[in-house]
Parts: C-alpha cells; sequence; structure tokens
C-alpha cells in the first residue's frame, strides 16, 4: 500500500473512532467502536489498490453514518446507566 494511500486509512480510523465515541449511549458507544476496530482489523492486510479504494469509499459511508446517528442520539438522550 502507498503511504499516501495507508495515511488516508489512518486518518478514517481515527476519524471513525473519534466519532464512535460521541455515541451518548453507552451501548451504542462500545458497539460502534468494537466494530469499527474489527473492520479495520480483518482487512489489515489487503494490498489490491482496487480493494483498498472501495473499501475506503465504504469506511466514508459508515463514517456518515455513524455522525448521523451521534445526532439523532443527541436529541433523544436518555438517563444514564449504572455503568456510565
Amino acid at each position: 500500500m502507498a503511504a499516501s494511500a495507508r495515511a488516508q486509512v489512518i486518518s478514517l480510523y481515527r476519524m471513525m473512532l473519534k466519532e464512535s465515541t460521541k455515541f451518548p449511549s453507552y451501548n451504542y458507544r462500545t458497539y460502534a467502536l468494537r466494530r469499527v476496530r474489527d473492520a479495520f482489523r480483518a482487512n489489515r492486510k489487503v494490498e489490491d489498490p482496487k480493494t483498498v479504494e472501495r473499501l475506503m469509499e465504504e469506511g466514508r459511508q459508515t463514517l456518515a453514518l455513524i455522525q448521523r446517528q451521534v445526532s439523532i442520539g443527541k436529541m433523544y438522550e436518555a438517563q444514564k446507566t449504572v455503568v456510565e
């Protein structure tokens, strides 16, 4: 993988993690963080540029989804649980 593609992947990973931590609900927050980490670990060894680009596009779409869900979650914030 080229250095610039690697930097883009790492940047996307960090943005997804940062956005996932903004979920107001503990359950959604931990689920989103786990899913992001697992997805990036599963595709760690991908070298094909076309596959990397396809996965990057899926990641961008997922980031947009997380951002929308965080906004909705903040509108309907529930009471804190014991875990939080």
